[in-house]
C-alpha cells in the first residue's frame, strides 16, 4: 500500500499551481516538487521544444511517464496543467497524494496570463486559445478533483491559508 502523504495541485496554467504551491510548502514543512521543471531535466528540453518536437500528444505520454514515476512523500507535488490528460498518472497522482483543484475562472485567468506559446502549453489540434483549452480541462479537473479551492480574487498568502485549513480538517497533513 502506498502511503498518501503529498499533497497534488491540479488546475489551468496560471492558477497558481506553483507560487501556492511553495508557499503551501513552507507553511506545513513538506518539499515542492514542480513536475514541469522535472519533465524539462529529464528531457533536456524546455516543455515547449518537447511540444514543438513531438506535438501534443507525444508531449502528453512523456509527462504521463515522468508523472508515473514520482515517488516522493511529505511533498506538495505541481504537475502541469495537462496532467488531467494522462489517466495514468492522475490514478498514480491520487494514490500517492491529496489531489487539490485550484479553480479559477476565465476572466481571471485572462487577465493573469501573458501568452501561452512562450508557456509550453498542450493545445490539441483545433483549439485557438485559452477559452478553448479551460472549457475542455474543466470537467477533468472536477473528475480528479477531492478538494477544490476558488482562487479567484484571492492573494497567495489567503489561498495557502484556506488550502492548509482545508487539508487539516480532512486529516490529509
Amino acid at each position: 500500500m502506498v502511503k498518501k502523504d503529498n499533497v497534488i495541485l491540479i488546475g489551468m496554467p496560471g492558477a497558481g499551481k506553483s507560487t501556492l504551491g511553495i508557499v503551501a510548502a513552507k507553511i506545513i514543512g513538506y518539499d515542492f516538487l514542480d513536475a514541469d521543471l522535472l519533465i524539462q531535466k529529464q528531457s533536456d528540453k524546455t516543455l515547449q521544444k518537447i511540444i514543438d518536437a513531438m506535438g501534443p500528444d507525444g508531449f502528453i505520454q512523456v509527462e504521463n511517464e515522468v508523472l508515473c514515476g514520482i515517488d516522493v512523500h511529505r511533498t506538495v507535488v505541481s504537475p502541469g496543467g495537462s496532467a488531467v490528460y494522462s489517466e495514468d498518472a492522475m490514478k498514480h497522482l491520487s494514490e500517492i497524494g491529496t489531489v487539490v483543484y485550484l479553480k479559477v475562472s476565465l476572466d481571471e485567468l485572462m487577465g493573469r496570463l501573458g501568452g501561452l506559446h512562450e508557456r509550453g502549453v498542450v493545445m490539441k489540434d483545433g483549439m485557438g486559445g485559452l477559452a478553448d483549452i479551460y472549457e475542455e480541462r474543466i470537467p477533468l479537473y472536477e473528475k480528479y478533483a477531492e478538494v477544490t479551492i476558488d482562487m479567484d480574487g484571492t492573494t497567495v498568502r489567503d489561498a495557502a491559508a484556506k488550502l492548509v485549513d482545508t487539508l487539516s480538517m480532512r486529516g490529509a497533513i
